[in-house]
């Protein structure tokens, strides 16, 4: 079974107690009232908290956020912003959302990053699990599925799933 990264979209502490959560994402968008508690409450349980967005890396440094998570799947040269970004964050937690190409996807492994995400919609399902299933047979770095629509991920080869938090809670109801 896969574990479970939950990107925390609304103010609201409800998921922090939930044991099979190891990590949150906090948009670089949050409210800067909210963050810090979340994050100080997330860090006490021993959870990690990772920043996203466009300003993720001045968010990871104001709040001490446990590391962040960088887009490169619109980069030209994805590993060089890569290795630019490890250069600042020695320490960070580093999720890599990649292209859905396998080309994208060695040249960010290259630079190893914690984890190198996929995105996962309805439209091009198949394609993109064959694509994961080629990244886990390959290689050891770890590998997150973001999810954007409902749907069973559970025969993915990944070794996380990424949710909203709506996302997660509607997933707990069924």
């Amino acid at each position: 079974m896969q574990n479970f990264i939950v990107r925390i979209t609304q103010e609201n502490n409800n998921l922090l107690n939930r044991a099979e959560i190891g990590c949150f994402i906090l948009p670089d968008t949050t409210a800067p009232e909210f963050a810090a508690v979340f994050i100080k409450n997330a860090q006490k349980q021993g959870k990690l908290v990772l920043a996203e967005g466009e300003n993720a890396l001045a968010f990871y440094q104001k709040y001490g956020t446990d590391g962040l998570i960088l887009d490169t799947s619109k980069e030209a040269n994805p590993a060089k912003m890569v290795k630019s970004v490890q250069k600042q964050t020695p320490k960070a937690v580093l999720g890599v959302v990649s292209r859905n190409r396998r080309h994208e996807a060695m040249l960010v492994s290259e630079c190893e990053p914690d984890f190198v995400i996929f995105k996962f919609w309805k439209d091009g399902f198949e394609s993109n699990k064959e694509l994961l299933e080629w990244y886990a047979e390959l290689f050891l770095i770890q590998n997150a599925v973001q999810v954007e629509e409902n749907f069973d991920f559970s025969t993915l080869p990944a070794d996380f799933v990424i949710l909203s938090d709506v996302q997660y809670t509607i997933l707990l109801a069924k």
